[in-house]
């Protein structure tokens, strides 16, 4: 675990729970100071909708859960519940899952905090990328809720008088009532004020080194809930600074600059067999990573050979790897490429295709067409490709095609193949919306079906657009799995898939096309869970043509409802088929969306026979049926 800002310094069990319900999901958890036992610490843990809350011992000389295994640190004993799930359990034997940390909101926006880095962390960036006068502030690893000022400066060898790259570190206290310092002197408000001070008055050290803040070493890291921010900060310093290039070009820049680290061989792209299949000479696929074709005539030089990568989302720590995703980028196909490229979905079981570029585009080819017209079939080498299906959706072309082995008695494989048209000739999209709503179509179709392959994209060369693509894809599931509290890393994740294709995301107007669409997922997210979170039944109610307020602690309609019997994963809006195709006894309608659909749920109170209380009877219908099919398989009737 690279992180602990699962570390809550200053939050009580009540704010602790308060946290978790509005802002976790089932399995994220945080760690605070006890307030019942100073010293020691509480594991508070979301389940389902409910708070556990652990003790945590600290001894003074070790940590444990008041038994079982002993640890050095807190970050260790936590570290060894997240990765070995299945251990920590109640008295009843039920598991605890620590799936997801809750993140302590960062202190301050500035670019120069990096969070949970360690002192070696530190150390290896200022004097691997950073000059005299480089400085960062990072979190205390060794007392939770302090933090520590990081400056690269010199320091002359004793021997020959040279000078050696140096890292000062300067313990920042967070005292309790809110104020910072560095151990004496002057106190100041925030961490800004702090290091703004120490820029203008600089510090001396014992050995009487003066320690000058000249320019902050930058972070990438965010936190995806906090992304508006860095976005503005990054615009604000495009537009504004006096320098002249910094912002989204500085950041990707700096990207640019660690592609000598990732020269892997490319031998088999070179090869003069192999030459003829690339689209771009140099733009060719690692061997490291290649897509090696298996059924193929071994005596032909080459054979085994397309233009295309795997693609994981491996996480930075390595762990957790049931969930990496996994894509295939390739170029847009050759005219004497297209057989080996239906090879390879066949191969690899993949039934899903992106495709970002159109066929031609101003004046160029860019892909040659691969797939039969509408209605046609044709065979490519040994894979027959039928075009069953062809509709225009917004913003692109879905086309449903099944393939089979000529050479083999097999049903045949029903293949979607999503073109988006809508990417400008030059530059990118202006806003990312159509590209979002595209995806989650593309990984709807993935989801639907079982043991699926991976998804193949290209464009033209697979490397600009598909790998902008594939980023945006990467980053949006780990924000939908781990929630909008997680860390996300833009640069990191785009280097981590150049080391396994060269120059994904080409230009700086890709790389903050990126940011842009991770800012409106995670906003349009966040208005989601806000709208989610009001109330247990946030809804507009209609009786006899008047509306009730939305329950809260002041109103109420005259009628309470909790769905206990709902399915899990609906969202639920006021009904806008109204009036109520029940005859005038639907005291409530609404309209619940679930991943099978559109339904219509209405709620009839009625008295029991003794009329000592009302319950609920519930009409279910598709939206689209003018009237109900009657009572689902009975949901068991709740009070009301």
């Amino acid at each position: 675990m690279t992180s602990r800002r699962w570390f809550h310094p200053n939050i009580s069990g009540i704010e602790a729970e308060k946290l978790l319900l509005t802002r976790g999901v089932h399995g994220s958890f945080l760690a605070r100071p006890s307030k019942s036992n100073p010293g020691d610490f509480t594991l508070s843990v979301r389940r389902n909708d409910e708070v556990t809350h652990i003790k945590i011992q600290n001894t003074g000389d070790y940590y444990d859960l008041y038994g079982g295994e002993k640890f050095a640190t807190l970050a260790e004993l936590v570290q060894y519940y997240t990765e070995q799930q299945g251990l920590l359990r109640e008295k009843n034997s039920n598991v605890i899952e620590l799936k997801y940390p809750l993140n302590c909101q960062d202190p301050t926006s500035e670019r120069w905090y990096h969070g949970h880095l360690t002192g070696k962390e530190a150390e290896k960036l200022l004097t691997e990328k950073g000059k005299p006068g480089s400085f960062l502030v990072r979190e205390s690893q060794s007392k939770p809720g302090d933090f520590v000022l990081s400056v690269l400066t010199n320091e002359d060898k004793m021997e020959t008088g040279d000078r050696k790259p140096h890292v000062t570190h300067v313990m920042i206290h967070y005292q309790p009532d809110g104020k910072y310092d560095v151990g004496g002197g002057e106190r100041f408000d925030t961490l800004t004020d702090l290091v703004e001070h120490y820029k203008k008055n600089p510090m001396v050290e014992k050995s009487g080194a003066v320690v000058h803040l000249k320019q902050p070493f930058n972070a990438t890291r965010i936190n995806a809930a906090n992304i508006e921010n860095r976005v503005k900060e990054l615009n604000k310093m495009a537009d504004h600074s006096e320098k002249a290039k910094q912002g989204f070009w500085e950041e990707f820049e700096m990207l640019q600059q660690q592609e000598c680290k990732l020269l892997y061989p490319r031998k088999e792209g070179q090869r003069p067999e192999n030459k003829a299949k690339n689209r771009y000479k140099n733009i060719l696929p690692f061997d490291t990573t290649r897509v090696a074709l298996r059924d193929v005539d071994e005596s032909v030089p080459g054979s085994d050979y397309i233009n295309a990568n795997y693609i994981k989302s491996i996480p930075e720590d390595g762990r957790n790897s049931e969930h990496c995703k996994i894509y295939i980028a390739t170029q847009g196909c050759l005219q004497t490429t297209v057989n080996d490229f239906w090879a390879m979905v066949y191969q690899e079981n993949s039934h899903v295709i992106v495709m970002t570029t159109k066929e031609v585009e101003r004046g160029r080819n860019k892909c040659f067409r691969y797939w039969p017209d509408k209605s046609c079939t044709k065979e490519y080498g040994c894979i027959c490709v039928r075009n069953v299906s062809e509709r225009e959706a917004q913003g692109y072309y879905l086309r449903e095609l099944e393939i089979l082995r000529t050479d083999r008695d097999e049903r045949p494989r029903l293949v979607k193949h999503y073109q988006y048209f809508s990417w400008p000739d030059h530059g990118v999209p202006n806003e990312p919306g159509g590209v979002l709503s595209f995806l989650d179509q593309v990984n709807r179709a993935q989801r639907s079906i079982p043991d699926t392959g991976p998804i193949i994209v290209h464009c033209s060369a697979g490397i600009g657009r598909t790998g902008t693509i594939i980023v945006i894809d990467i980053l949006v599931d780990i924000i939908h799995r781990q929630g909008l509290d997680c860390d996300i890393d833009i640069p990191k994740t785009i280097q981590m898939v150049r080391r396994q294709r060269s120059g994904m995301v080409q230009t700086e107007a890709q790389y903050k096309f990126v940011y842009m669409a991770v800012q409106q997922y995670i906003e349009a997210e966040q208005k989601r869970l806000e709208e989610e979170q009001v109330s247990p039944v946030r809804l507009g109610w209609k009786r006899k043509g008047r509306t009730w307020p939305t329950p809260n602690t002041t109103s109420t309609p005259p009628f309470s409802l909790e769905l206990k019997y709902c399915p899990e994963r609906v969202e639920i809006n006021p009904c806008p088929v109204l009036p109520c195709w029940h005859t005038g006894s639907c005291k409530a309608c609404f309209c619940i969306c679930t991943e099978w659909g559109f339904h219509c749920l209405c709620f009839l109170f009625q008295r029991n026979k003794r009329k000592e209380r009302d319950y609920l009877n519930i009409g279910y219908a598709p939206m689209e049926k003018g009237r109900a099919k009657g009572q689902p398989p009975s949901p068991r009737t709740q009070s009301a």
